[in-house]
């Protein structure tokens, strides 16, 4: 076989409102879904959120910036998102903010989780708000049970160095929430977006 012909030609097809194709020589059509590169980043931005809050019970903020500032290129490449429900989006997330900040100024949630809540609110569609708090609050009651037994309690005695004494003294069992918010926000906004 010649040289030249063993590399395969790459043409690209741009098509509005649908995915990219992709055809390398004569190989069948390969579907490139700019969407899902957003939605990657989605996926480990809250996989680092749940590992930070549950080594140090703390969500650094330059995750929440960058689950917000990443929300917009998810819209425009998204194939299902509309206009209305991304102002829907946006009014429920809202909505989870400031009903967050109430349960933070009675000291009932730490500010980083309400952060994550309401980030992580712009991306399950509007429809999808209501399951995503749900299975926020089951996972987070499964994880608190979890941290009840007899291996969470090593696990958290484990953590106490890392913590500092303050963290103990303020809590006796501090719920690292950010990992059952995480994980909700992941179950709910991923496999819609394969069907």
């Amino acid at each position: 076989m010649e040289p030249h012909r063993l590399i395969p030609y790459l043409t690209i097809f741009p098509q509005r409102c649908g995915p990219l194709i992709i055809r390398a020589g004569s190989a069948p059509p390969m579907l490139l879904q700019l969407h899902l590169v957003p939605l990657a980043a989605f996926t480990g931005l809250m996989a680092m959120a749940a590992l930070e809050d549950l080594r140090k019970l703390v969500i650094p903020n330059s995750v929440i910036v960058s689950l917000c500032v990443l929300w917009p290129l998810y819209l425009a490449t998204a194939p299902t998102v509309t206009l209305p429900s991304s102002f829907g989006a946006v009014g429920c997330a809202a909505a989870v903010f400031f009903s967050g900040a109430l349960l933070f100024s009675r000291g009932l949630i730490g500010g980083g989780d309400v952060k994550l809540l309401a980030a992580a609110t712009l991306w399950a569609s509007p429809s999808a708000t209501l399951p995503f708090l749900a299975l926020t609050g089951l996972i987070g009651g499964l994880l608190t049970l979890i941290l009840l037994s007899p291996v969470g309690v090593l696990i958290t005695r484990a953590r106490l160095p890392v913590l500092g004494q303050a963290a103990a003294a303020a809590s006796p069992m501090p719920v690292p929430y950010g990992v059952a918010i995480a994980a909700a926000a992941i179950i709910v906004t991923i496999p819609p977006n394969f069907s």
